[in-house]
């Protein structure tokens, strides 16, 4: 790899289309005319998502939300679409993208009700790590999590992410400065999953 990489392509190149498939998955760059299903899904999954996360639950809020994600070149969101009938399964983010000597991002990720525990975001999250680590040139992702958020911890584990450190009121979450867990993985390290 060159010490200084190329600009760093979008996640879906020109086309807007899929960025990487699986058996079960496919892996696409938000839209802004997902904001109906996002939102709804995000509503009906607000007792699995709490106390670890809010994704938006309205129409505008999303639209500033995915307006983020496909602008900012610090930042690569994707979608996890079942591959049966491309409905959407979850989200995960490479959020504070830095370039040069340090090739690094930190992700964020959540699940809809109707598909945790079925091992999708374990195929998608598998999916954009690899993404990740080829077109997008970076060199290391960096999830934080919560300590008591067991369901997250395991996801990344399964991937080969491995716990680096403890970081004490690490980030602001429902109104209060949290404890995080820091799990990491390199391009390095062969994914699990």
């Amino acid at each position: 790899m060159p010490d200084r990489p190329g600009p760093r392509p979008r996640p879906d190149g020109a086309s807007g289309g899929l960025v990487a498939e699986g058996p079960r998955t496919v892996i696409r760059p938000f839209r802004l005319d997902d904001a109906a299903e996002f939102t709804a899904l995000a509503r009906e999954s607000g007792r699995l998502h709490r106390p670890w996360l809010f994704p938006p639950q309205t129409a505008a809020a999303y639209t500033v939300y995915a307006r983020r994600l496909i602008e900012d070149p610090a930042k690569a969101g994707f979608l996890v679409c079942e591959r049966a009938d491309g409905r959407i399964a979850g989200f995960i983010n490479i959020n504070n993208i830095v370039e040069g000597a340090f090739l690094s991002g930190a992700l964020g990720y959540g699940a809809f009700a109707h598909a945790a525990g079925r091992g999708l975001m374990s195929e998608g999250l598998g999916l954009v790590v690899r993404h990740a680590f080829g077109p997008l040139g970076l060199h290391r992702l960096e999830a934080n999590i919560q300590p008591r958020n067991a369901s997250s911890i395991a996801l990344v584990r399964r991937l080969g992410f491995r716990l680096e450190g403890f970081s004490p009121d690490f980030l602001f979450i429902d109104g209060a400065w949290r404890d995080h867990e820091r799990w990491a993985i390199t391009a390095e390290m062969e994914i699990s999953a």
